[in-house]
Formats: C-alpha cells, structure tokens, sequence
C-alpha cells in the first residue's frame, strides 16, 4: 500500500462512519459533521499532495493536467456523501402503502442516479458503471454458491427473524395484495443495494485504495442501512459478511448480473420468512 494511499482512508472513513450516525444512531448533525470533516479532510491532503509534486516536479503535477490527472479524492467522497443523504432524507422504516413505496423509489433511486450523472457529465469520468454482463459464463464455484446461498438462507433467517423477533419491523402481510407488495419492495430495494453500495461506493473507494480497505469501508455503510432497515438485534451477525462477500465476489466476478442474482435469491428466502412469521403455517417448508 502506497503512502497516498495511506492518506486517503482517514478521510473516505470520516464519510462512511456518517452511515451509522444517520442510520443506526439517528444523530443527523454527527453525521452531517462526519461527511465534511471527511470531504474536508480529502481536500486538505489532495492540496498537500499536489503541492509537494509541484516542489519536486517543478511543474504542475500530471494528475491536474486534463485527461491525465488522478481520481479526486474529494469528489469522489462528496458523491458517496450526496447519495448517503438522499437517501437518509427519508424513514426507511419498511411501510407498503403507496405513498411510502413512492418514497422509497424517489430517494433510493435518486441515491444512485445523482451521484451517477455528476460522475459521468459534470466530473466528465466514468467511476460510476454498472457492468451487467461480462460475456462470460459463470464458472462451477458461482453456480454452487447460489445454491449454498438458497441452503444457508433457508436454515438460517426463520431462526434470526422468528426467534429475535425482528420480522415485526416489517409490516403484517396477511392478504394476497400485501404480500405481492412486500415480493417487489424487497426485491426491488435488492437490487438496490447492489447498484449503489457495490457499484457506487465500493467502486468509488477503489479508486483510492486497496480493494480490501474499500470493501471494510462499504461494508460499514451497507450493514448501517439494513439496520434502520430492520435488521436488527443480532443481525449485523449476518450483514456483515453478507456485505464483504458481495464486494469480494463482485471484485472477482466483474458481473452486476451475477452479485444481484445471489442477493435476489438471499431476498426470495428474506421473503418467504416474513411471509411466514407473518402467516404461521402458511409455509410449512421452515424448520421454525
């Protein structure tokens, strides 16, 4: 790891620890202090930088000139700070009323397309992608994880949801209008997670670190908003590494397509439980 490497994980951790302040803690303003003491921070080491290679260059450093400078530091962590509050400009407390799913699509889609046009049309790069298909095919130990991620969920979320009693964080589903409501919010907030905590946070941080540190990092701010999202209790018991094999499977994988896949599979199982915490009987499949 590199020195300016080095420099660029206070700060960018400075942003992601504004994800627990807005998400799990509620403290607003720690969070918004977070998020410019982070920027702040970003900024101050990326005029040091250029400061000294002007010194001992005698010029302007390559990375200010055009096309050939370096990623931005500062920029980058402003769009991962400009999407963290868009999305906590809403309760993501799990409500299917229609008002409240159009809530949920404004702001969480808004979470991933601003900070994806700023990107692409006003800081003219492309840091922000969403590689859907990789024109390869997925190799045994891919199709075996799907299944292994199917087996796990199934012996796994009746116990965490039932048993800690987090399934009453998300509303009684007890007819069929519900429960097909409760089918496309959970998938479609699956798909979600994976277009802004993977392609968008993760991908940004890489840029400026290595990828063992950018995926800590996105991690942080993943398992944050599945708390106020309802996984709670012991939950971040299964968040966590959730979180950091989807960055490190993206990561070898390249595929959009593929790391949605596994957590659309890990969200059919999140389905069928609360549908059946909700229903007792209803699914007898469950081993709880």
């Amino acid at each position: 790891m590199t020195k300016a490497t080095w420099h660029s994980i206070p700060p960018a951790a400075l942003v992601c620890a504004a994800a627990p302040a807005f998400f799990v803690l509620g403290w607003t303003w720690v969070g918004w202090l977070l998020l410019a003491a982070g920027i702040g921070v970003a900024a101050l080491v990326e005029r040091g930088a250029e400061r000294t290679a002007t010194v001992f260059a005698g010029t302007r450093p390559d990375w200010a000139i055009g096309e050939r400078r370096a990623p931005s530091l500062t920029r980058d962590l402003s769009l991962i700070g400009i999407g963290m509050v868009i999305v906590h400009a809403i309760s993501l407390e799990a409500k299917l009323d229609d008002l409240s799913m159009l809530r949920f699509t404004l702001a969480l889609g808004g979470a991933v397309l601003v900070p994806y046009l700023l990107s692409r049309f006003v800081f003219r790069d492309r840091a922000i992608s969403f590689p859907w298909r990789t024109h390869r095919r997925w190799t045994r130990w891919q199709w075996v994880w799907l299944f292994a991620v199917l087996v796990l969920g199934w012996l796994i979320l009746p116990f965490y949801f039932i048993t800690s009693g987090v399934y009453q964080n998300w509303p009684v589903v007890d007819t069929p209008s519900l429960i097909a409501r409760l089918f496309v919010g959970v998938g479609a907030v699956g798909i979600w997670d994976e277009l802004f905590f993977i392609c968008t946070v993760f991908a940004l941080l890489r840029r400026h670190m290595s990828a063992v540190s950018a995926n800590v990092l996105q991690m942080i701010v993943f398992v944050s908003f599945l708390w106020e999202l309802g996984y709670r209790a012991w939950g971040p018991v299964l968040t966590i590494p959730f979180a950091l094999l989807q960055g490190w499977i993206f990561l070898r994988t390249h595929s959009l397509a593929y790391v949605v896949t596994v957590h659309l599979l890990f969200d059919a199982v999140v389905f069928a439980v609360l549908v059946h915490a909700h229903n007792p009987g209803l699914l007898p499949f469950f081993l709880v």
